[in-house]
């Protein structure tokens, strides 16, 4: 277990269940995803194995229960990454301009989207690879790709 990843696995549960009862918390994803993509930058895909509270939950809790079976195929096709992208950033696009602007409401938007995706990759992780939610994972992807194009990535 990294330094790292024994801080940031205490930002899941806050968010997951704490945004439950205070939305607000859900400005804490918001935050994160700006700090990864700003990070891709300069270290592609960094946040992912040192930061990330769900990719250290799955690190340190899930892969104790993991079946370690092999993935689909169809989750290393870059067509189907960019699909699963592009039903994320619908899927919340929509519900916040569904909130109306309300703060609170769009701070839910965000708790509700983490709470989603964990449980995802919890399913995930138990019947294949603890990390199998990660080969798939929106934020991952964009991380990758930016870290690819950018002329600041020395680890190209």
């Amino acid at each position: 277990m990294k330094k790292t990843q024994a801080v940031m696995i205490w930002f899941l549960p806050v968010i997951v269940i704490g945004g439950l009862f205070y939305p607000i918390l859900g400005y804490l994803v918001l935050a994160m995803m700006i700090v990864l993509l700003s990070l891709s930058f300069f270290k592609g895909r960094y946040w992912c194995w040192n930061l990330c509270p769900r990719g250290a939950f799955l690190d340190i809790i899930l892969s104790k229960v993991s079946a370690k079976k092999p993935l689909p195929k169809i989750f290393s096709k870059i067509w189907f990454r960019w699909l699963i992208f592009v039903l994320f950033i619908s899927f919340l696009i929509i519900r916040i301009i569904r909130t109306g602007g309300n703060l609170l409401a769009i701070g839910s938007v965000f708790v509700i989207m983490c709470l989603v995706t964990t449980i995802i990759s919890i399913i995930l992780g138990t019947i294949k690879k603890h990390r199998a939610w990660c080969m798939i994972c929106p934020m991952g992807l964009l991380q990758e790709t930016i870290g690819k194009k950018s002329p600041f990535n020395k680890k190209k």
